[in-house]
């Protein structure tokens, strides 16, 4: 059988753009569960986390399609819905103690950060298939730190006052909180790796990655291709 040598650290076009707008539209709607059902009670803070959630993440959506509008050139498909994702992951620490004005902002300000975190990546040609960090690295950290730029107790009174309404020092609160979450998250994933790496590897190899997993693993693909048995 005659294989193509693979390319990796290249980024391969989606497989199924319906089902990313698919997926990501449950992502969208389950998200309000998740960030509004917090509250553990239907009231106003559960609406309120609820319209954060919803704000930011429209926001989102439509500032990476206008980025990639007026950079690239043309608007995706892909693209709006890797907005949408972003906005969900930088809404999330703040939905429940920021304005709807202070969630479009954080909305729009983490797309922007994740659409050059992804373009960078992408340069840089780090092997993130899924661009996980860029968008939830990325877009979980500035969601964090604009916390402490937006939140107010006007919002939520167990909560804490932001920069905007007076108090600073909560931005170098997130700032640590987010420092303190790199270490414990990067010395877990380090040992989970390492117990991987020792054990089943931690990917295939290059002609089963080329072939494809479907086909590599189960002798089967979820979509047919013609392949060269030359």
């Amino acid at each position: 059988m005659a294989l193509a040598k693979p390319i990796r650290g290249i980024r391969l076009p989606p497989d199924n753009v319906p089902f990313i707008l698919l997926g990501a539209g449950l992502l969208w709607f389950g998200w309000f569960g998740f960030n509004a059902g917090s509250a553990l009670a239907s009231g106003s803070l559960a609406t309120v986390a609820f319209v954060s959630t919803n704000t930011a993440t429209a926001a989102a959506a439509l500032m990476w399609i206008i980025l990639e509008w007026v950079l690239r050139g043309k608007p995706s498909a892909v693209g709006i819905a890797t907005g949408a994702v972003a906005g969900l992951v930088g809404v999330t620490p703040a939905c429940g103690f920021v304005t709807p004005i202070g969630a479009l902002l954080i909305g729009a300000i983490t797309s922007t950060a994740c659409f050059f975190a992804v373009s960078l990546k992408a340069k840089l040609q780090f092997d993130d298939s899924l661009d996980t960090f860029p968008v939830h690295g990325v877009g979980g950290t500035v969601g964090a730190i604009l916390t402490g730029v937006f939140a107010t107790k006007a919002v939520n009174a167990a909560g804490g006052d932001g920069l905007l309404s007076g108090n600073p020092g909560q931005v170098v609160t997130q700032i640590i909180a987010v420092l303190i979450t790199y270490v414990l998250a990067g010395v877990g994933t380090f040992i989970i790796l390492k117990l991987l790496d020792v054990t089943i590897g931690l990917r295939v190899k290059p002609e089963a990655e080329q072939l494809g997993l479907d086909f590599a693993e189960h002798g089967e693909e979820a979509y047919a291709q013609d392949i060269d048995m030359a």
